[in-house]
């Protein structure tokens, strides 16, 4: 089938007889590898090389060696945990473009330059729990942040309870004026209407005319106080037109999507203490950094895997080989897998992002602004702001001045660290004001599309297309797992389950082989 349809036709055909997976199957649940699978087979446990020493990579050898498998991973950088990367003080990273910088965060200040934030329902938190990581919550939604829309007029920024108070109100009368007016009729019974209306008074504080005039959730003047104060509300709202037109509504909704929904968390300490986690588990003896691959050998009996690490050139021989990879990159390895396993690597789009942390003498965000945690959105294009969900009330503090993608991280990433500083501080004035730039301390610009050995912050699967279905089967002796390889891209869960799958495919093939 294969040969005369090719691969869309070889797996479709696979998934139609129950071999491939399919779109509709559910995968079944997780069991780790265990020792005891090879007392009740017979069968000996494999040597497997691990390519890449990032999350994916690291939690292959991890799981894998529950149950005795000889693993050794090959990370071409000098640390493990690939995008899981926190930067602190002494921090040294050189980038594609001889760029050097050196972190001078003081002690207990870091960036976590890659992710920073875990969904509760992710198998990411699951690791955390076996593998010792304390997690904090992380602040991911605060309705005392901000909004702020230059290009739709906005010369000061809005706090988020204010510009919900505002969308909401104003969409609750509409809605409720439509249903009194006969317009939802045909939807609606008299008692649902009624209902209706009885929701759309209090979801959008309207009063008895079904109109919205604000009131105290738009936030306050001055705060309620002592005795009789009652505190002064904030003036307005403004008319229902310039709410519309200053499209602060379209930042809500990040709030609803499944992956970014309250309560998030992250580890105590940094989101690197995942992988260091991972690494004194698999044992750091079984991990070669500096290592980068040059070549990929499959026999057919085993895999033989060319690297360099540092003037010495060595070939590491094993049984099986799981490339972690960024796929763009591992398209570039020479291999002997064949040209549709080349470009099925090469076909994920990449995507730029880039990070700056902003260490301040105070913590003048929790002190003057009254932010404690949480995100201010932008239309600007460092697009977005994150104070820190960690250290509250220190002495000092980092903000996270633009958190980027695209082609607003590529035009950063195209500046030199002062430059990507200089034009966030000028971007983040306009928000917090001067002490926005006076009080900065340090700071640490990462651009991940210029960053060696990863050259993109995440990548875009075709999951229809017959190259992606490719990757998720073995070439010969080669797997292939990454968050790219998942529905949850640029998620560590994604990097996650992907390892998983590849160590249940191995697993069952060793314990199937006579």
């Amino acid at each position: 089938m294969g040969l005369s349809g090719g691969a869309g036709a070889m797996f479709a055909t696979m998934g139609a007889l129950g071999l491939a997976p399919t779109a509709a199957a559910a995968a079944p649940a997780y069991r780790a590898p265990s020792p005891g699978d090879f007392h009740l087979t017979g069968r000996g446990r494999a040597s497997v090389v691990v390519l890449g020493g990032g999350v994916a990579g690291l939690a292959t050898a991890y799981e894998l060696g529950k149950a005795g498998y000889d693993c050794t991973v090959l990370e071409a950088r000098d640390i493990v945990g690939g995008r899981n990367f926190t930067v602190r003080g002494g921090t040294t990273e050189t980038d594609l473009d001889g760029r050097t910088q050196r972190a001078r965060f003081g002690e207990g200040v870091y960036l976590n330059a890659g992710p920073g934030r875990l969904a509760q329902w992710m198998v990411t938190l699951d690791y955390c729990r076996e593998l010792g990581v304390p997690i904090e919550v992380f602040t991911n939604a605060n309705a005392d942040a901000l909004i702020y829309n230059e290009a739709a007029g906005m010369t000061a920024p809005v706090r988020f309870r204010t510009a919900k108070a505002d969308v909401f109100g104003y969409v609750s009368e509409l809605l409720a004026k439509a249903t009194n007016q006969g317009a939802l009729d045909a939807a609606l019974t008299t008692a649902d209407k009624e209902r209706l209306i009885t929701f759309l008074r209090s979801y959008g504080s309207l009063g008895s005319t079904l109109a919205y005039t604000g009131g105290s959730r738009r936030g306050f003047a001055s705060y309620p106080g002592a005795g009789n104060d009652e505190g002064t509300p904030l003036a307005g709202p403004a008319a229902l037109s310039d709410v519309f037109a200053s499209n602060v509504g379209r930042y809500f909704s990040f709030e609803l999507g499944y992956d970014q929904a309250m309560l998030m968390f992250q580890p105590v300490g940094g989101m690197d203490q995942i992988p260091k986690a991972l690494a004194k588990a698999v044992g750091h003896h079984r991990i070669k950094t500096g290592a980068e691959v040059t070549d990929v050998t499959d026999s057919g009996s085993q895999v033989a895997v060319t690297y360099r690490q540092g003037k010495a050139t060595r070939v590491l021989r094993a049984d099986f080989c799981v490339a972690t990879l960024p796929p763009h990159l591992m398209a570039r390895v020479p291999h002997n897998l064949g040209t549709a396993v080349t470009a099925a690597l090469a076909e994920f789009g990449v995507t730029a992002a880039g990070k700056i942390g902003l260490e301040y003498k105070r913590r003048w965000w929790e002190e003057d602004d009254r932010i404690y945690g949480g995100i201010t959105e932008t239309d600007l294009d460092l697009q977005h702001i994150w104070y820190p969900s960690y250290g509250f009330h220190g002495r000092r503090g980092l903000v996270v001045g633009y958190y980027n993608t695209g082609a607003s991280a590529r035009t950063y990433s195209a500046l030199p660290h002062a430059e990507r500083e200089a034009r966030a501080l000028a971007q983040g004035v306009k928000i917090h004001g001067e002490k926005y730039r006076s009080e900065l301390l340090s700071s640490w610009s990462q651009a991940w599309d210029r960053t060696k050995y990863l050259e993109g912050a995440w990548t875009s699967p075709r999951y229809t297309s017959a190259g992606y279905q490719l990757l998720l089967q073995p070439s010969g002796r080669v797997y292939f797992a990454g968050d790219w390889l998942s529905h949850e891209v640029a998620w560590q869960h994604g990097a996650f389950v992907s390892a998983r799958s590849a160590v249940t495919a191995i697993h069952q093939r060793v314990l199937a082989t006579p």
